[in-house]
C-alpha cells in the first residue's frame, strides 16, 4: 500500500531528528579526537584478535585488488557512493511510498547508530589505513571524492569498530527485501551489503572483525 501523504510538520520532524543525530556524531568525534594513541593500541588488539581467530583476511583481500586499477576504482566507488547516497535514496523512496517501512528503517539505524557511537566513544579503534600494517589507503591515495565529500577534519578517524558502513548497508538491504517484490530491487538488496563488506576491507578502512560487529 502506498503511503504518500507528507505534511510539512512530518518532514520538519524528520529533518530535526537527522540533525540531532549528526550533532551527536560530532560530539562523539570531539570526545575521541585526542585518543590517537589509545585508538592505535586498540587497533593492534583487534588485529591480534583476528590473527588468533584465524580470519585476518585484510592483506589477502587487498592483494587481489590493489594491483588492478579497475578493481581499486570499483572498491573505492562502492565505498564512497554505495553508502550515504544509497541510504538517503532508499530512505526517501520509503518515506514517500511506504511510511511504516521507512520508520522501521529509521529507528533501526538510530538504535544501531547509538550503539555504534557508544563503541566509538568508549573504544576508539584506528582503521587499518592508519596503522603500520602495510595496507594501502586506496580511497585517499587513488580517489579524491570521499576525502573531499567528508574531510578528515569532519569525520571520526577512530570509528573503525563497528563498521556502520557494513551495518547500515545491511539494514538498507533488509528494508528493501521487506518492502519490495521487484526483482531488481531485491537483487540490489542482496548484492549491496556484500559489496560494501568487501569494499570497506579492501580499501583498508575496516578490519574484517569490524564488518561482523557492524552486521
Amino acid at each position: 500500500m502506498t503511503e504518500s501523504r507528507t505534511g510539512p510538520e512530518t518532514l520538519s520532524r524528520e529533518i530535526l531528528l537527522i540533525v540531532g543525530a549528526m550533532l551527536l556524531y560530532f560530539g562523539v568525534r570531539n570526545l575521541t579526537a585526542g585518543s590517537a594513541a589509545a585508538a592505535r593500541a586498540n587497533g593492534d588488539r583487534v588485529a591480534e584478535l583476528e590473527s588468533k581467530l584465524g580470519f585476518a583476511y585484510e592483506h589477502g583481500l587487498q592483494d587481489r585488488v590493489v594491483g588492478n586499477a579497475s578493481l581499486v576504482d570499483a572498491a573505492n566507488w562502492v565505498y564512497v557512493w554505495g553508502h550515504w547516497p544509497v541510504i538517503l535514496t532508499v530512505a526517501a523512496v520509503l518515506f514517500l511510498t511506504r511510511r511504516s517501512d521507512y520508520l522501521l528503517l529509521r529507528n533501526a539505524m538510530f538504535v544501531s547508530g547509538a550503539l555504534g557511537f557508544l563503541f566509538f566513544a568508549l573504544l576508539p579503534v584506528a582503521p587499518p589505513r592508519l596503522m603500520d600494517l602495510g595496507l594501502v589507503d586506496t580511497v585517499s591515495e587513488r580517489s579524491g571524492a570521499y576525502r573531499t565529500l567528508q574531510p578528515p577534519g569532519l569525520t571520526n578517524q577512530f570509528a573503525a569498530l563497528p563498521s556502520l558502513h557494513a551495518g547500515w548497508n545491511l539494514l538498507v538491504g533488509i528494508a528493501l527485501l521487506w518492502a519490495f517484490r521487484n526483482p531488481i530491487a531485491r537483487a540490489f538488496a542482496l548484492v549491496s551489503p556484500v559489496a560494501m563488506a568487501l569494499a570497506v576491507v579492501v580499501t583498508a578502512n575496516h578490519y574484517v572483525i569490524d564488518v561482523w560487529a557492524g552486521w
